[in-house]
């Protein structure tokens, strides 16, 4: 017989690892924090949707210009090749995102808590939810006797992901969800040490108004992703356990959280 009553899987970043997915359920509960399309490999040039219709020449090009914060010269690298294709560029992006997101919500356990990622398309998750998904942005969920707090999207970077949402917008989703036993979000409180990416050497883009609300309500444990090889995984504010759940693409393997 063991402690604790309620055990929830907690993934991140899954970035169109579909088959692992599959296998992360067997919880009580599970949650998505959000990032499942894969649209650039940083290690792998040959997976994703760049890659899918310029190839893998082409974006170890793109990749190598932004890792080099180049971004005009890749942002103008990326302009050409789009302007290569026929017809809408976007036509091409729904329809390999669609894709991916039916292998994607069709491998995901159920019962599900998700929120979006920064590189998610949210328009498009509705036409492939499966009975036990629930999707929150801003809002509140009962499990175990527990509150979860759910935010979704990131905030304006250089990269300009498709689902990067205005700072006083996203402040207020922050202060809808109010006290919580849980706050999940997918981007970090800004806590520098939360922030830094070992491998890309860079600062991620992460939340004020995340920190402050963790400093404000002190929830027991706030969990994200977002940044895929951080300097710390764990910070504590107050008495808020600050957690980074895991580049799930990379490993596979969910956070466990048990009560």
């Amino acid at each position: 017989m063991y402690g604790w009553l309620m055990r929830v899987h907690v993934v991140s970043d899954v970035h169109g690892r579909a088959e692992a997915l599959a296998a992360a359920g067997g919880a009580d509960g599970f949650i998505c924090l959000g990032d499942l399309l894969l649209f650039i490999d940083y290690a792998d040039h040959r997976q994703g949707i760049f890659p899918d219709l310029f190839g893998a020449e082409a974006t170890r090009t793109f990749v190598a210009l932004r890792m080099a914060k180049r971004f005009d010269e890749a942002r103008e690298f990326s302009r050409r090749l789009w302007g290569q294709l026929e017809g809408d560029p976007s036509g091409y992006v729904q329809n390999a995102a669609s894709s991916q997101y039916a292998a994607l919500f069709a491998a995901m356990p159920e019962p599900a808590y998700m929120t979006y990622g920064n590189v998610d398309i949210p328009p498009l998750w509705q036409q492939h939810l499966k009975p036990g998904h629930e999707v929150l942005d801003g809002q509140r969920a009962s499990l175990g006797g527990w509150t979860f707090g759910f935010v979704g999207g990131g905030l304006p970077s250089a990269y300009r992901t498709p689902n990067e949402i205005d700072e006083d917008a996203y402040a207020a989703k922050v202060t809808a969800t109010g006290e919580v036993d849980v706050l999940c979000t997918h981007i970090p409180p800004a806590v520098p040490q939360l922030l830094y990416d070992t491998v890309a050497r860079r600062l991620e883009r992460g939340s004020t108004a995340v920190l402050e609300h963790i400093r404000r309500t002190q929830p027991r444990y706030a969990l994200f992703g977002h940044v895929h090889q951080p300097l710390a995984r764990r910070a504590r504010i107050g008495r808020t356990e600050c957690i980074n759940v895991g580049h799930f693409r990379a490993t596979g393997v969910p956070y466990v959280l048990e009560w």
